[in-house]
């Protein structure tokens, strides 16, 4: 799992390259200011990337698949976040979307008041964002650095503990 790719490949992230260009207190943003993953060359997926997978298989991956990969009920949040940006990301999680078509229909429900999604949102795209950018590979990532005292403070702020 290496952040370096090959020149002339295109990154799965439409929006923006997903290399970390910052950080603050063990989270990573992108030059866009966007939240992103770092792992690093040995496999350790920095805190906000493992911590979106255990939320991401919390609260997301019964309708969007295990490892982002999609379902017959879901999409693949690997290949939506391809091309969709975190602000994109961000408002479907928070207000839901509903797509009807002759064929089917989808309803992705607004997680707006859940907090075990809200207090979470960057970690669940960080995550996804990583997986669909090939950096972290399916399954419970073997190896994450420690949780920073800043992300300890900020859960236990918006869960009200």
């Amino acid at each position: 799992m290496v952040l370096v790719l090959h020149a002339g490949l295109a990154w799965a992230d439409g929006p923006g390259d997903p290399t970390a260009v910052k950080e603050e207190d063990g989270k990573y943003y992108d030059a866009q200011g966007n939240p992103t993953y770092k792992v690093e060359k040995d496999g350790t997926v920095d805190w906000y990337a493992y911590s979106g997978f255990r939320r991401y298989h919390s609260d997301c991956h019964t309708c969007h698949g295990p490892d982002a990969e999609g379902s017959s009920y879901a999409p693949a949040l690997k290949e939506s976040l391809k091309t969709m940006s975190y602000s994109d990301f961000a408002d479907v999680v928070v207000n839901g979307r509903k797509n009807v078509t002759t064929a089917q229909e989808n309803v992705m429900p607004a997680f707006g008041t859940d907090p075990n999604v809200m207090c979470y949102l960057d970690d669940i795209f960080v995550y996804v964002r990583a997986r669909a950018n090939e950096a972290a590979p399916r399954g419970r990532p073997q190896k994450h650095a420690e949780k920073p005292k800043p992300a300890a403070e900020a859960e236990t702020s918006c869960m009200g503990h």
